[in-house]
């Protein structure tokens, strides 16, 4: 091989840049006895990347029945949420109704205590003539 093909090739490799087989040469090239002084320091990690290739796990895994909490989870959240809107809705519906009769006896109440306002009014107009006839009911007592 080439040195210079092997060079471009690393720029390739780390650039990102380089198909299967670019890097089955570079693997190669480096698990070779002759490799370039001043490529050595890749050997280590090419000769790496070969050994864990062939490596299998082996050991057996226990696998556990999978349980469907999500699904029982999202039936939930949907049954939560219906549920929400529904009374949610209700809930409100009740208090625009509560409101409304909350005004009307206000207003009822406001009619009512005017009415009794105007006629104390008028109670306090006729008291003013009771403390006019007292006063002269007392001139006179006090005349003689």
């Amino acid at each position: 091989m080439e040195l210079n093909n092997i060079e471009k090739l690393l720029e390739k490799y780390f650039d990102a840049t380089t198909t299967v087989a670019e890097e089955e040469t570079l693997r190669t090239y480096f698990s070779q006895e002759s490799v370039a002084t001043h490529l050595e320091q890749y050997r280590p990690m090419f000769q790496y990347f070969s050994t864990t290739k062939e490596e299998q796990f082996t050991k057996q895994l226990a696998l556990k029945p999978r349980n469907n909490y999500s699904k029982w989870i999202s039936v939930a959240a949907v049954a939560v949420i219906a549920f929400g809107l529904y009374f949610g809705n209700t809930y409100q519906e009740q208090k625009l109704a509560e409101q409304k009769e909350a005004q009307y006896a206000y207003n009822e109440t406001k009619k009512a205590l005017d009415l009794l306002a105007q006629n104390f009014s008028k109670g306090t107009q006729k008291v003013a003539y009771l403390n006019e006839f007292e006063a002269t009911k007392q001139k006179i007592y006090n005349y003689k």
